[in-house]
């Protein structure tokens, strides 16, 4: 600090000892020492207050950006984040205007509401009646004459 050397150290202990005398000097290097003690106690008194002073500023910080979040500025950033020319919410807006004409509109239609669509039910079990004979399948016999008696017919024609 004061950037005293050995030999400066010297002179002022000898002008020390000119001065106060040899009965004097240790009375006044505890003096000294005492102020010195003093000094460096009040100077950490003087760096802990400022630290605390620092802390309570920090706190102070970081109470008001809490009470900025749950103020809605986060949503605020994240609005800005993810649509910073305000054309999606634009858009958004004129849809839900757009859905609320048409559920006005729907009040007013003279043809009503649209009934809900009836349940599909399961069919019927299968009962024992006899197949319908229109519809059955024909004998395989028949099936070779009625062929047998289609071929002549397609010779005659040509």
């Amino acid at each position: 600090m004061f950037d005293l050397g050995w030999g400066e150290l010297l002179v002022v202990g000898v002008v020390a000892l000119v001065v106060l005398g040899p009965k004097e000097l240790p009375n006044a290097l505890r003096t000294v020492s005492n102020l010195t003690k003093t000094a460096r106690k009040l100077a950490g008194e003087f760096q802990s207050g400022i630290n605390e002073i620092v802390r309570e500023a920090e706190l102070e910080d970081a109470r008001k950006a809490a009470q900025s979040i749950t103020k809605g500025s986060i949503s605020q950033a994240i609005e800005k984040v993810v649509d910073p020319t305000g054309e999606m919410k634009s858009a958004v807006k004129s849809v839900e205007q757009d859905v609320k004409d048409v559920k006005t509109a729907a009040q007013i239609s003279p043809v009503g509401p649209i009934p809900p669509a009836p349940s599909i039910a399961p069919p019927p079990p299968a009962s024992p009646v006899a197949p319908d004979p229109a519809i059955a399948a024909p004998e395989p016999a028949k099936d070779a004459e009625a062929a047998d008696n289609a071929a002549p017919k397609a010779e005659a024609k040509v």
